[in-house]
């Protein structure tokens, strides 16, 4: 490694530490000094959202039947948004953290960055870090929660709020819970969904920054990315979010499955969707890398041709022709060794892929994004035939 043991040591950039909500958080005391205080923060909110609406329900006899048709409890989507994605928005801050922080120190440690090009590497890194902490994003984010809660009238005509209607024969006119459900649990999840689709954005300005930087990019590298390979498991840092999303149109596919005799067959072609948009969207931000790798290939496919070509003649020359190589360095090189070896170097350059992207890229998001949909799939199609079908498409 070109780097020192601690190279890079103070080049550390999260795209959710420090950032405006974060501040805000840590300012009225919800995170600690130190850590995230996921847990409790989780917990705060999914309580904060849910019982509310719970006891009004309850009290109201809109809980589990009697005042309604379709009481609170079969409406699936108000209790996952409350219980199960809000709070794994929240705990997905921790993981998020945990993967992007490590990943400028090191380029510069794995020698990716040289030290002629830390400067501007430091730049780049400077450049996200203030842009990550920069409030105009937020108030953005703020700004189409709060328009879309005032001016989209479609939420109170919405199946998933019969439950909550003051009087079932006037639909839009809602009680206590529906109120809140509108104008509290919606913004809440809105606001931080809208809080990560910015922080994957983030991370696509911090890898295509650091894509155009002039990197010692290595072709014959074992993880065929050139040295990039460390970051495939970076879509891992989303997971929680791909769950807590694929969980809400889940809960309300599973409510018009048991409910309005809607044919899981039907949900298909939405359900395949859902999960190809979730994976592309975590998955893009390593395509910043894409351009690099096919220069770095181009010119390596050429440089490799040439030294392979080289070899392979002073080889022929002495050991076929039983000729002499005035030069004779090339053979003797320990690093190149035999044909066999020049050759697996060539194949190397040949074997790179388009970006850092693979089945460590793609399983952290396709299993939780998959997973509630497989619990709708199971409400119709036998586990025993679900399984089957499964083990034939992955084998």
């Amino acid at each position: 490694m070109s780097g020192a043991p601690d190279a890079g040591a103070d080049l550390e950039v999260s795209i959710v530490r420090d950032d405006p909500l974060f501040r805000v958080q840590r300012a009225i005391g919800l995170i600690p000094a130190s850590g995230f205080g996921a847990g409790r923060r989780a917990l705060l909110l999914a309580l904060g959202s849910w019982l509310p609406i719970a006891v009004w329900a309850l009290l109201a006899g809109r809980a589990l039947g009697g005042a309604v048709d379709e009481p609170l409890l079969t409406h699936f989507g108000v209790t996952v948004r409350c219980l199960v994605s809000i709070p794994l928005l929240v705990l997905a801050e921790a993981a998020a953290h945990a993967h992007t922080a490590r990943i400028a120190p090191y380029f510069a440690r794995s020698g990716l960055v040289g030290p002629e090009l830390l400067p501007r590497f430091r730049e780049v890194v400077r450049g996200v870090a203030a842009l990550r902490s920069a409030t105009l994003p937020w108030v953005l984010i703020a700004s189409l929660v709060v328009a879309w809660t005032l001016f989209d009238q479609s939420a109170a005509h919405s199946h998933e709020l019969l439950w909550a209607e003051a009087d079932p024969g006037v639909p839009a006119h809602l009680g206590f819970g529906g109120w809140w459900f509108w104008i509290v649990v919606r913004p809440i999840f809105t606001a931080l969904l809208l809080a990560w689709i910015w922080r994957v954005a983030l991370l696509g300005v911090l890898l295509g920054r650091i894509a155009r930087l002039d990197l010692a990019l290595v072709p014959t590298h074992p993880d065929r990315a050139a040295g990039l390979g460390f970051l495939e498991t970076l879509p891992g840092a989303f997971s929680l979010v791909a769950l807590a999303i694929s969980a809400v149109f889940a809960s309300r596919w599973a409510h018009d499955v048991v409910y309005h005799e809607v044919s899981v067959q039907a949900l298909a072609p939405q359900m395949g969707a859902l999960i190809a948009i979730l994976l592309a969207l975590f998955v893009a931000p390593l395509l910043a890398f894409a351009p690099s790798l096919a220069a770095a290939r181009r010119r390596a496919l050429l440089d490799y041709g040439v030294l392979v070509g080289e070899h392979g003649r002073r080889v022929r020359r002495r050991w076929i022709e039983g000729g002499t190589v005035p030069d004779d360095g090339l053979l003797e090189a320990p690093e190149l060794g035999p044909v066999a070896d020049t050759v697996a170097l060539y194949e190397a350059v040949r074997a790179m892929r388009a970006a850092p992207i693979g089945v460590r890229s793609a399983l952290p998001i396709l299993l939780p994004a998959a997973l509630p949909v497989l619990v709708v799939l199971a409400l119709q199609i036998p586990l025993k035939s679900l399984v089957l079908g499964l083990l034939k498409v992955l084998a």
